[in-house]
């Protein structure tokens, strides 16, 4: 997995163009706005997912069986590309 970290520095230099952008009196009402979209969005796909259980339950698929497969599936492709991955 190939992941980009932001140093503290670009985080003051980011922050510092919101200041500058919106005014320090607008930055709560963003922030708690992201916030709330954040949670929405939790909390849609935690519905999405039980829809799903309940709809495979329902037709009798096991639900579980098909979970592990996937991820033995995974960890063997983890397992392959391990060595490319740390090549790079």
């Amino acid at each position: 997995m190939l992941v980009y970290f932001i140093s503290g520095a670009e985080i003051f230099v980011i922050f510092l163009i919101v200041l500058l952008l919106f005014g320090a009196d607008k930055i709560p009402d963003i922030a708690k706005g992201l916030g709330k979209g954040i949670r929405q969005v939790k909390d849609a796909t935690q519905e999405i997912k039980t829809e799903i259980k309940k709809s495979a339950k329902s037709k009798g698929v096991d639900t579980k069986s098909i979970s592990d497969q996937i991820d033995k599936v995974k960890e063997d492709i983890d397992d392959i590309t391990g060595s490319i991955k740390r090549d790079l």
